[in-house]
Protein backbone atom coordinates (compact mmCIF):
# COMPACT_ATOMS: atom_id res chain seq x y z
CA UNK A 1 0.00 0.00 0.00
CA UNK A 2 1.66 2.73 -0.95
CA UNK A 3 2.01 5.98 1.89
CA UNK A 4 0.37 9.00 1.78
CA UNK A 5 1.86 12.67 0.99
CA UNK A 6 2.17 13.44 4.44
CA UNK A 7 3.68 10.06 5.15
CA UNK A 8 6.48 10.12 2.80
CA UNK A 9 7.50 13.56 3.99
CA UNK A 10 7.71 12.49 7.27
CA UNK A 11 9.98 9.71 6.23
CA UNK A 12 11.66 11.50 4.60
CA UNK A 13 11.85 14.21 8.11
CA UNK A 14 12.89 11.03 10.09
CA UNK A 15 15.91 10.57 7.45
CA UNK A 16 16.91 14.16 7.25
CA UNK A 17 17.13 14.42 11.11
CA UNK A 18 19.17 10.76 11.31
CA UNK A 19 21.73 12.41 9.18
CA UNK A 20 22.07 15.51 10.95
CA UNK A 21 22.77 13.24 14.06
CA UNK A 22 25.12 11.20 12.17
CA UNK A 23 27.25 14.23 10.93
CA UNK A 24 27.23 15.31 14.94
CA UNK A 25 28.67 11.93 15.41
CA UNK A 26 31.36 11.80 13.30
CA UNK A 27 32.41 15.82 14.23
CA UNK A 28 32.00 14.23 17.69
CA UNK A 29 34.88 11.40 17.08
CA UNK A 30 36.79 13.78 15.34
CA UNK A 31 37.07 15.97 18.22
CA UNK A 32 38.81 14.04 19.90
CA UNK A 33 41.68 14.53 18.35
CA UNK A 34 41.17 17.61 15.91
CA UNK A 35 40.61 20.94 16.88
CA UNK A 36 38.40 23.51 16.05
CA UNK A 37 39.90 24.71 13.54
CA UNK A 38 41.09 21.98 11.75
CA UNK A 39 37.24 20.17 11.54
CA UNK A 40 35.62 23.72 9.83
CA UNK A 41 38.70 23.41 7.80
CA UNK A 42 38.46 19.98 6.47
CA UNK A 43 35.23 19.27 6.54
CA UNK A 44 34.41 22.73 4.83
CA UNK A 45 36.91 22.06 2.36
CA UNK A 46 34.80 18.58 1.53
CA UNK A 47 31.24 20.60 1.74
CA UNK A 48 32.02 23.65 -0.47
CA UNK A 49 33.39 21.51 -2.73
CA UNK A 50 30.12 19.57 -3.13
CA UNK A 51 27.67 22.29 -3.02
CA UNK A 52 29.39 25.00 -5.32
CA UNK A 53 29.31 21.80 -7.80
CA UNK A 54 25.66 21.53 -6.97
CA UNK A 55 25.05 25.62 -6.92
CA UNK A 56 26.72 25.68 -10.53
CA UNK A 57 25.10 22.87 -11.83
CA UNK A 58 21.74 24.95 -10.91
CA UNK A 59 22.89 28.22 -11.90
CA UNK A 60 22.68 29.68 -8.67
CA UNK A 61 26.30 31.39 -8.67
CA UNK A 62 25.49 33.89 -11.65
CA UNK A 63 24.93 37.37 -10.39
CA UNK A 64 26.66 37.07 -7.06
CA UNK A 65 26.97 40.66 -6.74
CA UNK A 66 23.13 40.99 -6.67
CA UNK A 67 22.86 38.39 -4.16
CA UNK A 68 25.23 40.14 -1.57
CA UNK A 69 22.26 41.65 0.37
CA UNK A 70 23.03 42.67 4.37
CA UNK A 71 20.64 39.79 5.30
CA UNK A 72 23.06 37.09 4.00
CA UNK A 73 26.01 38.99 5.73
CA UNK A 74 24.09 38.85 8.67
CA UNK A 75 23.48 35.30 8.25
CA UNK A 76 27.37 34.37 7.24
CA UNK A 77 28.04 36.00 10.27
CA UNK A 78 25.62 34.55 13.15
CA UNK A 79 26.33 30.68 11.40
CA UNK A 80 30.20 31.52 11.97
CA UNK A 81 29.86 32.16 15.52
CA UNK A 82 27.04 29.64 15.82
CA UNK A 83 29.21 26.67 14.06
CA UNK A 84 32.20 28.27 16.55
CA UNK A 85 30.52 28.10 19.86
CA UNK A 86 28.37 24.48 18.57
CA UNK A 87 31.85 22.95 18.19
CA UNK A 88 33.62 24.16 21.05
CA UNK A 89 30.36 22.75 23.42
CA UNK A 90 30.12 19.24 21.46
CA UNK A 91 33.64 17.69 21.99
CA UNK A 92 32.57 18.45 25.91
CA UNK A 93 28.88 17.71 26.47
CA UNK A 94 27.05 14.05 25.67
CA UNK A 95 25.48 13.94 22.08
CA UNK A 96 22.11 13.73 23.78
CA UNK A 97 22.43 16.73 26.10
CA UNK A 98 24.10 19.05 23.62
CA UNK A 99 20.77 17.84 20.82
CA UNK A 100 18.29 18.66 23.82
CA UNK A 101 19.39 22.10 24.18
CA UNK A 102 18.70 22.82 20.30
CA UNK A 103 15.53 21.36 20.46
CA UNK A 104 14.87 24.92 22.06
CA UNK A 105 15.33 26.76 18.88
CA UNK A 106 11.95 27.03 17.51
CA UNK A 107 11.10 28.21 20.69
CA UNK A 108 13.99 30.87 20.11
CA UNK A 109 13.23 32.00 17.00
CA UNK A 110 9.11 32.39 17.71
CA UNK A 111 10.26 34.43 20.55
CA UNK A 112 12.71 36.62 18.65
CA UNK A 113 10.21 37.00 15.81
CA UNK A 114 7.93 38.91 18.09
CA UNK A 115 10.32 40.72 19.82
CA UNK A 116 12.09 41.89 16.94
CA UNK A 117 9.97 41.29 13.66
CA UNK A 118 6.74 42.44 15.12
CA UNK A 119 5.18 38.89 14.38
CA UNK A 120 1.62 38.60 16.96
CA UNK A 121 2.53 35.77 19.48
CA UNK A 122 -0.02 35.70 22.60
CA UNK A 123 -0.03 34.27 25.67
CA UNK A 124 -0.27 30.88 25.23
CA UNK A 125 2.59 30.65 23.09
CA UNK A 126 5.02 32.60 25.40
CA UNK A 127 3.96 30.37 28.19
CA UNK A 128 5.06 27.73 25.76
CA UNK A 129 8.26 29.39 25.38
CA UNK A 130 9.08 30.08 29.46
CA UNK A 131 8.51 25.65 29.72
CA UNK A 132 10.68 25.37 26.76
CA UNK A 133 13.39 27.64 28.36
CA UNK A 134 13.09 25.91 31.75
CA UNK A 135 13.90 22.69 30.40
CA UNK A 136 16.40 24.31 29.05
CA UNK A 137 17.91 25.28 32.57
CA UNK A 138 17.24 21.80 33.94
CA UNK A 139 19.22 20.16 31.26
CA UNK A 140 22.01 23.20 32.05
CA UNK A 141 21.60 23.03 35.66
CA UNK A 142 23.11 26.28 36.38
CA UNK A 143 24.66 26.61 40.14
CA UNK A 144 23.80 22.73 41.02
CA UNK A 145 26.26 19.28 40.80
CA UNK A 146 26.62 18.03 37.44
CA UNK A 147 26.82 21.93 35.54
CA UNK A 148 28.93 22.25 32.99
CA UNK A 149 30.28 25.27 31.71
CA UNK A 150 30.27 24.21 27.94
CA UNK A 151 26.68 24.12 28.84
CA UNK A 152 26.21 27.63 27.99
CA UNK A 153 28.01 27.34 24.92
CA UNK A 154 25.48 25.54 23.64
CA UNK A 155 23.02 27.81 24.63
CA UNK A 156 24.68 30.79 22.89
CA UNK A 157 24.76 28.97 19.72
CA UNK A 158 20.90 28.35 19.97
CA UNK A 159 20.96 32.53 20.20
CA UNK A 160 23.39 32.62 17.28
CA UNK A 161 21.25 30.18 15.14
CA UNK A 162 18.05 32.18 16.07
CA UNK A 163 19.46 34.74 14.58
CA UNK A 164 20.73 33.16 11.57
CA UNK A 165 17.44 31.73 11.08
CA UNK A 166 15.64 35.73 11.81
CA UNK A 167 17.79 36.65 8.97
CA UNK A 168 17.20 34.20 6.77
CA UNK A 169 13.09 35.15 6.44
CA UNK A 170 14.49 38.64 5.52
CA UNK A 171 16.17 37.70 2.70
CA UNK A 172 14.92 38.51 -0.73
CA UNK A 173 13.22 35.97 -2.87
CA UNK A 174 15.35 36.17 -6.02
CA UNK A 175 18.40 35.34 -4.00
CA UNK A 176 18.85 30.95 -4.52
CA UNK A 177 19.00 29.42 -1.29
CA UNK A 178 21.75 27.25 -2.80
CA UNK A 179 24.41 30.69 -3.11
CA UNK A 180 23.65 31.29 0.16
CA UNK A 181 24.47 27.74 1.28
CA UNK A 182 27.77 28.12 -0.56
CA UNK A 183 28.80 31.11 0.42
CA UNK A 184 27.86 30.41 4.36
CA UNK A 185 29.92 27.00 3.44
CA UNK A 186 32.39 29.13 2.14
CA UNK A 187 32.73 31.96 4.84
CA UNK A 188 32.85 28.93 7.64
CA UNK A 189 35.50 27.52 5.76
CA UNK A 190 37.67 30.61 5.90
CA UNK A 191 36.95 30.81 9.55
CA UNK A 192 38.33 27.52 10.07
CA UNK A 193 41.55 28.31 8.26
CA UNK A 194 41.79 31.80 10.12
CA UNK A 195 41.00 30.12 13.35
CA UNK A 196 43.28 27.09 13.01
CA UNK A 197 46.62 28.66 15.32
CA UNK A 198 44.53 30.09 17.41
CA UNK A 199 42.94 26.90 18.58
CA UNK A 200 45.93 25.45 18.32
CA UNK A 201 47.72 24.82 14.93
CA UNK A 202 47.56 22.38 12.79
CA UNK A 203 47.86 18.51 13.90
CA UNK A 204 48.83 15.32 11.94
CA UNK A 205 45.21 13.98 11.02
CA UNK A 206 44.91 10.27 10.66
CA UNK A 207 42.77 8.73 7.93
CA UNK A 208 39.94 7.69 10.36
CA UNK A 209 39.90 11.50 11.45
CA UNK A 210 39.65 12.66 7.44
CA UNK A 211 37.12 9.90 6.71
CA UNK A 212 34.84 11.02 9.51
CA UNK A 213 34.76 14.39 8.35
CA UNK A 214 34.21 13.61 4.76
CA UNK A 215 31.29 11.45 5.77
CA UNK A 216 30.06 14.08 7.86
CA UNK A 217 30.31 16.52 4.47
CA UNK A 218 28.08 14.12 3.00
CA UNK A 219 25.76 13.44 5.91
CA UNK A 220 24.82 17.10 6.09
CA UNK A 221 24.13 17.30 2.14
CA UNK A 222 22.11 14.19 2.21
CA UNK A 223 19.93 15.72 5.57
CA UNK A 224 19.50 18.74 3.53
CA UNK A 225 18.35 16.88 0.38
CA UNK A 226 15.63 14.98 2.45
CA UNK A 227 14.31 18.21 4.34
CA UNK A 228 13.42 19.28 0.91
CA UNK A 229 12.17 16.49 -0.25
CA UNK A 230 10.03 16.25 2.77
CA UNK A 231 9.07 20.07 3.06
CA UNK A 232 7.65 19.18 -1.09
CA UNK A 233 5.68 16.11 -0.19
CA UNK A 234 3.17 17.12 2.42
CA UNK A 235 2.08 19.43 4.89
CA UNK A 236 4.41 21.97 7.09
CA UNK A 237 2.50 21.07 10.25
CA UNK A 238 2.44 17.31 9.95
CA UNK A 239 5.59 16.86 8.74
CA UNK A 240 7.57 19.40 11.11
CA UNK A 241 7.09 17.68 14.26
CA UNK A 242 9.31 14.94 13.07
CA UNK A 243 12.37 17.00 13.44
CA UNK A 244 12.12 16.34 17.33
CA UNK A 245 13.16 12.78 16.14
CA UNK A 246 16.68 13.99 16.45
CA UNK A 247 16.94 13.77 19.71
CA UNK A 248 16.23 9.98 19.74
CA UNK A 249 19.11 9.72 17.29
CA UNK A 250 20.69 12.22 19.30
CA UNK A 251 19.93 9.63 22.76
CA UNK A 252 20.89 6.49 20.99
CA UNK A 253 24.03 7.51 19.64
CA UNK A 254 24.98 9.19 22.72
CA UNK A 255 24.35 5.80 24.23
CA UNK A 256 25.85 3.58 21.63
CA UNK A 257 28.96 5.39 20.34
CA UNK A 258 29.85 7.05 23.44
CA UNK A 259 28.72 5.44 26.58
CA UNK A 260 26.90 8.15 27.82
CA UNK A 261 23.57 7.49 29.42
CA UNK A 262 20.86 10.48 29.43
CA UNK A 263 20.20 10.95 33.36
CA UNK A 264 16.99 11.70 34.66
CA UNK A 265 17.17 15.40 34.66
CA UNK A 266 18.12 15.59 31.10
CA UNK A 267 15.26 13.33 29.95
CA UNK A 268 12.57 15.81 32.01
CA UNK A 269 14.34 18.95 30.47
CA UNK A 270 14.22 17.23 27.22
CA UNK A 271 10.62 16.65 27.59
CA UNK A 272 9.19 20.27 28.54
CA UNK A 273 11.43 21.10 25.74
CA UNK A 274 9.86 18.86 23.04
CA UNK A 275 6.62 19.12 24.66
CA UNK A 276 6.44 23.20 24.59
CA UNK A 277 7.82 22.84 20.91
CA UNK A 278 4.90 20.59 19.89
CA UNK A 279 2.29 23.23 21.59
CA UNK A 280 3.72 26.28 20.07
CA UNK A 281 3.54 24.44 16.56
CA UNK A 282 -0.01 24.00 17.67
CA UNK A 283 -0.87 27.36 18.40
CA UNK A 284 0.76 28.86 15.17
CA UNK A 285 -1.55 26.33 13.12
CA UNK A 286 -4.25 27.45 15.35
CA UNK A 287 -3.62 30.79 14.50
CA UNK A 288 -3.19 30.21 10.97
CA UNK A 289 0.36 31.32 9.88
CA UNK A 290 1.27 30.01 6.82
CA UNK A 291 4.85 29.60 7.90
CA UNK A 292 4.87 28.39 11.55
CA UNK A 293 8.31 29.78 13.17
CA UNK A 294 8.50 26.31 14.82
CA UNK A 295 8.47 24.78 10.88
CA UNK A 296 11.03 27.38 9.71
CA UNK A 297 13.91 27.32 11.31
CA UNK A 298 16.79 25.77 10.12
CA UNK A 299 16.05 22.72 8.91
CA UNK A 300 19.49 20.97 11.16
CA UNK A 301 18.35 22.54 14.05
CA UNK A 302 22.07 22.88 14.79
CA UNK A 303 23.96 25.26 12.87
CA UNK A 304 24.53 24.03 9.48
CA UNK A 305 28.15 23.85 10.21
CA UNK A 306 28.84 24.36 6.01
Amino acid sequence: MPLSSNMRGALFMVIAMAAFTFNDTLTKLAAQSANIGQILLVRGLFASALIAVLAWHQGALKGVRDYLHPMVLLRLFAEIFATLSFLSALPHLPLANISAVLQALPLAVTMGAALFLGEGVGWRRWLAIAVGFTGVLIIVRPGFEGFNVFSLLALVSVGFCALRDLATRQIPSHVPSLFVSTATSIAVTLTGAATLVPFGGWAPMSGDVVGYLAGAAVLLLFGYQFVIMAMREGEVSFIAPFRYTALIWAISLSIVVFGDIPDLPMIAGASLIVASGLYSLYRERVVGRSRPAAASTSPATAPDGM
